[in-house]
């Protein structure tokens, strides 16, 4: 079994992440990236792969090892 580490999931964005994620923005609350802003990449309650997402937007599971969307991970722990 992989062991991941929460540090090395968490990014700074620089131009070029800006560049390419800025066209959709973040999936969990709309808002576009700044440079120099920390996120996350972060599974979520949308379909595919985990994505970039604001630090704020999210929370770290243990039990997966990795970001969950914070709405997600609230709505698996009230269900």
């Amino acid at each position: 079994m992989a062991t991941y580490k929460k540090s090395g999931q968490t990014f700074i964005i620089d131009l070029e992440k800006l560049n390419t994620l800025n066209s959709e923005g973040c999936v969990s609350c709309g808002r576009k990236f700044t440079l120099g802003e920390m996120v996350v990449k972060a599974c979520g309650a949308w379909e595919g792969e985990p994505k970039f997402i604001h630090e704020s937007e999210a929370v770290w599971d243990s039990t997966i090892n990795g970001f969950v969307e914070r709405r997600c991970y609230e709505s698996r722990k009230k269900g």
